[in-house]
């Protein structure tokens, strides 16, 4: 029984860098996603272009800590077909409308294409889905030794790119990229 004990009491103490990460769980309205979170998020508005060179509103709700950046960024296309419509009218006619759908349909693949741009190597590259929702997921290493785990879905016009790049002795971050409601 002494020997259960030194046992069950060295795991407690040997486990303090596991229970220092504290996940949260994140709920937001405005951009309509929740997930669990290393901690509180900056949240900063920018605009983004679009693989079809248009600009649309996006959020970057992000969290560094001592193991790594954290960060959701929420891109919002709801109003992507109107300004390919608008382009349609300034370029009378030399750009093709399809082009509003095609933009929107193919964000994730964009997304992640520039995500496997900024590797080094690729780990894990496959489609996945979370709650009935398409979408595709990333692993790989970058140049400065790095790792991002990332993980691309598309709901009702809004691109959701959750992207976690920790340092290379960290454990995976699958709470944080497998999270997403």
């Amino acid at each position: 029984m002494p020997f259960l004990r030194l046992v069950i009491l060295s795991s407690i103490l040997l486990s303090g860098s596991a229970v220092a990460q504290r996940w949260i769980p994140y709920s937001n309205t405005l951009d309509g996603f929740r997930l669990m979170a290393p901690g509180e998020f900056e949240i900063e508005e920018i605009d983004f272009e679009t693989e079809y060179g248009i600009v649309v509103p996006a959020r970057i709700y992000s969290h560094e800590n001592d193991v790594g950046r954290f960060s959701v960024t929420v891109v919002d296309y709801r109003d992507s077909q109107r300004l390919h419509d608008e382009r349609i009218r300034e370029l009378d006619g030399v750009y093709i409308g399809i082009y509003g759908q095609v933009d929107v349909r193919g964000s994730v693949a964009y997304a992640a294409k520039k995500i496997r741009d900024r590797a080094s190597t690729i780990e894990y590259d496959a489609y996945h889905y979370i709650n009935r929702v398409d979408g595709h997921q990333l692993q790989t290493t970058n140049p400065d030794q790095t790792r991002t785990f990332a993980a691309i879905y598309l709901r009702e016009s809004r691109l959701y790119v959750i992207d976690a790049t920790v340092s290379p002795d960290t454990v995976p971050p699958g709470m944080f990229q497998q999270s997403l409601e």
